[in-house]
């Protein structure tokens, strides 16, 4: 019989460990937790010292009796979930669960899946580490009460069953105060003046980029500044001011966090981090490799942590020495490291073992697990390596007052580059004729190639964009990113299209409402600062029921201020234009899940419905007939001529019912101008001038 049972989460992960430890060690699975608050009830006792209350989660009774078989057959129990403040509160909550208050009982962790791993956490077996326990409880109970105590006035208010969270409601109001930066956006009129030179004996042209004068750089603004400058030019020969050689050091990239992770797979693989998370959780817990079994290939998948281990360290070493030389091989202690809190008793996510080549894995693997482990592989091996080195050489020409400037660079030596490039990295300039320019080289101007540009409003969130931002404004932790934006995805809050994140009308009104009557549960500084709190909780520094004692009475006097307010608001089904086509009743506006739509009051006798599109007093200018507001599939808001699909009119922003006196396309709202929707026309005028020249 064995003597000791080892009790870990995923039953992925229980035939590799068995296989690890031998006879004397059963191994079974807790499948995640086993103890939740209720979800009947807010389940936390506000009045007596807001202590929670926890019972076993529906479908977890079998479990526990047969874990507790297994206990009554143990010398030791070894409690050995994930590494992280969610884990450490499993095995509290199993410790509790399974009555092991008279066992020996002791909590390890490994960072990877592999036999060394496994039996060096036996070595260091340790107690529960209760601070870690506290942070989880603390974040659960916030959790909690914001959903709990929000959730029903968003019933109330917009009358369906939404609802509302710590962190996903300030994940909206980023994206959201995003979108409306992008709609109250001006472009502004720029031009760039490239000229193409000639050079004394070579027949090809090479570019010069305009800089400025003496003075410094110049930004050129208008048509009438441009001809100005133009005219200077061709009064002049090109002169070489300035060359300068050198050389220009590329860094190798840190080892990939959660964060980096799931941004890097949205970029070069186009997965959701959702997505990136399962699969990786995958590669962790253990695949079956041929000839090997169930291998786990990757250290912990949730981590803010770039640290290595000595061991890792070691391994990379070696294997750069044997593959590429001791010059491409980086000497240790290589980690930049974050100025804010991580939780370092983590690794970066790495390869268990950098012999585990991904071209050796391809029969092994799926398509999608193949493609995330070599980008991990990859990258890590990369964060090992020496920097790339550039050779660069740099020339200023002056072309009377005027100062243009070329370059060109030359890699010297590849370093990390030979395994690894970022998908967002800057293609590098390789103006090779630059190499040849001296002081006294003749050049002459073969053109002036003038252009007009218009700036662009800030790009719209992807999935990795907002990941970066949250983990940037220390808002959520590696495990929260992924559930967060999955959750407002699936709420429709917000819909992805094309990798863009957009607001639907659901999502703007949820948002303005948290706005109004919950104005710190979705501020960004105080979220943050809750997480420096949890933070302060696992070190030891805060007690996790001062935090709650501390924002539950403010949360309780806003909802009732918000139930209040509410309650002298009768929102009543608005009545429509439109004539019910199946019993004649006058049809009223709904509210549904994916917003507004006509219904007939007769209803249940009467089930018609219709799509609702609501005009905006602003005439199609190609038909003439209303323009209304529509959406996309996904429930993107846009404008469109209500006599689609005859008349083909549509705008993403608000027409603003006049034509542009430049080109006679739509002027559309941005703010308090008026921008002409065509991108290449680029007028903008102030609202009053545009009609006085409308009238």
């Amino acid at each position: 019989m064995a003597k000791y049972l080892v009790i870990v989460e995923s039953p992925t992960k229980v035939k590799t460990i068995k296989k690890f430890l031998g006879t004397n060690y059963e191994v079974v699975a807790s499948q995640g937790h086993v103890r939740d608050l209720p979800k009947s009830t807010l389940g936390i006792d506000v009045e007596n010292g807001y202590e929670p209350k926890y019972i076993t989660i529906r479908g977890k009774g079998d479990i526990l009796a047969n874990l507790r078989k297994e206990v009554k057959k143990a010398e030791i129990v070894y409690l050995a979930t994930d590494p992280d403040r969610e884990g450490e509160a499993i095995s509290w909550h199993l410790y509790h669960a399974l009555k092991l208050e008279n066992k020996k009982v002791f909590r390890i962790t490994f960072n990877e899946i592999t036999k060394n791993a496994v039996k060096e956490s036996l070595k260091s077996a340790r107690e529960i580490k209760m601070n870690l326990v506290d942070a989880q409880q603390a974040r659960r109970a916030l959790d909690r009460m914001v959903g709990y105590k929000i959730s029903p006035l968003l019933w109330a208010k917009i009358k369906r069953g939404l609802s509302a969270g710590r962190v996903q409601s300030v994940a909206l109001r980023i994206i959201c105060d995003r979108e409306a930066e992008i709609d109250s956006f001006i472009p502004e009129e720029y031009w760039t003046l490239d000229a193409k030179l000639n050079m004394e004996g070579i027949k090809k042209p090479f570019a010069a980029k305009f800089y400025g004068d003496e003075q410094g750089k110049i930004t050129v603004r208008d048509k009438e500044t441009v001809d100005k400058i133009v005219a200077e030019l061709k009064k002049h020969t090109p002169k070489v001011i300035d060359i300068k050689n050198g050389e220009r050091v590329k860094k190798a990239p840190l080892p990939f966090t959660t964060s980096t992770l799931q941004q890097e797979a949205s970029k070069v693989l186009n997965f959701s981090t959702q997505k990136t998370m399962r699969i990786a959780q995958k590669l962790y817990e253990g695949v079956d490799i041929k000839g090997s079994g169930t291998v786990g290939l990757i250290s912990y998948l949730r981590t803010d942590s770039t640290r290595v281990s000595v061991e890792a360290e070691n391994m990379a070493r070696d294997y750069i020495v044997k593959q590429y030389g001791e010059s491409y091989a980086a000497p240790s202690g290589n980690d930049r490291k974050s100025e804010r809190k991580i939780q370092d008793a983590h690794e970066a996510i790495r390869p268990t073992d950098l012999d585990r080549n991904p071209a050796n894995l391809k029969d092994s693997l799926s398509r999608d697990e193949l493609r995330l482990y070599q980008l991990i592989w990859k990258r890590f091996l990369a964060s090992r390596m020496m920097p790339a080195v550039y050779e660069t050489t740099s020339v200023k020409i002056g072309i009377g007052t005027y100062i243009y400037n070329t370059a060109t660079s030359k890699l010297k030596f590849e370093g990390f580059m030979s395994v690894y490039t970022q998908e967002d990295e800057e293609k590098e300039e390789n103006n090779v004729l630059v190499k040849s320019i001296e002081k006294d080289s003749k050049i002459t101007v073969d053109a002036i190639e003038t252009k007009q540009h218009f700036t662009q409003p800030p790009a719209h969130y992807t999935e990795a964009s907002l990941v970066r931002a949250l983990e940037e404004l220390g808002i959520g932790r590696p495990s929260t990113y992924s559930p967060t934006i999955t959750t407002i995805l699936a709420r429709r809050y917000i819909v992805k299209e094309n990798k863009n994140l957009y607001v639907t009308e659901l999502g703007e009104v949820v948002n303005e409402m948290m706005k109004e009557a919950f104005p710190s549960i979705v501020d960004v500084n105080f979220t943050a600062n809750m997480e420096a709190l949890l933070d302060g909780v696992e070190e030891g520094s805060v007690k996790w029921k001062t935090i709650i004692a501390n924002f539950y009475p403010d949360l309780e006097e806003a909802v009732k201020k918000a139930e209040s307010d509410l309650n002298e608001v009768e929102i009543a089904d608005e009545v429509s234009d439109e004539i019910c086509d199946v019993c004649g009743r006058q049809m009223v506006i709904k509210y549904g899940p994916h917003g507004k739509f006509l219904a007939c009051p007769g209803f249940p006798e009467c089930r018609n419905t219709k799509p609702y599109y609501e005009k905006i007093d602003v005439a199609c200018p190609k038909c003439g007939k209303d323009v209304v507001i529509r959406k996309t599939k996904k429930g993107r808001r846009y404008y469109g001529c209500l006599g689609n699909p005859e008349c083909d009119f549509m705008v993403w922003q608000k027409p603003s019912g006049v034509v542009c006196p430049d080109c006679n396309s739509a002027m559309v709202i941005k703010g308090n101008k008026m921008v002409c929707s065509n991108e290449e026309c680029g007028r903008v005028m102030e609202k009053e001038a545009l009609k006085s020249e409308n009238s």
